[in-house]
């Protein structure tokens, strides 16, 4: 199982990925929406977690593109900035459900993760 993290907070970013490869979850991080998207041409990711307000690309606007590169890739949104109209645009774009506000804990990451990829019919 593979995971991609998108977030311009690095310590942050880094801090998850580390905390899911404890776990044992494979979880590249990068700081930016371009990082994400030339990774993502060397490596195929089962699960991307995105900041929605990242520079130069929104979270939401990725999404869409890496989701032309890969249609079964699942997604969860996370944000700093929790704004209704934020809220609006990702229950849109994913359901509610997988909209989680920062901080984000461990283990209410791993268990979001856990329902994304029980749509597709894989669990961590």
């Amino acid at each position: 199982m593979r995971v991609l993290l998108v977030d311009d907070e690095k310590e942050l970013v880094s801090t998850l990925a580390e905390r899911l490869e404890i776990r044992g979850i494979n979880a590249d991080w990068v700081l930016s929406g371009e990082e994400a998207l030339a990774l993502t041409e060397k490596k195929s990711y089962d699960l991307a977690v995105l900041d929605i307000k990242i520079p130069r690309i929104s979270g939401i606007k990725l999404k869409k593109k890496l989701q032309e590169k890969n249609p079964n890739m699942k997604f969860i949104f996370m944000t700093g900035h929790a704004s209704e109209n934020d809220f609006k645009a990702c229950s849109i774009e994913m359901g509610p459900e997988f909209y989680l506000v920062k901080p984000v804990g461990i283990k209410t990451l791993i268990k979001k993760m856990n329902e994304a990829l029980k749509i597709q019919g894989s669990v961590l």
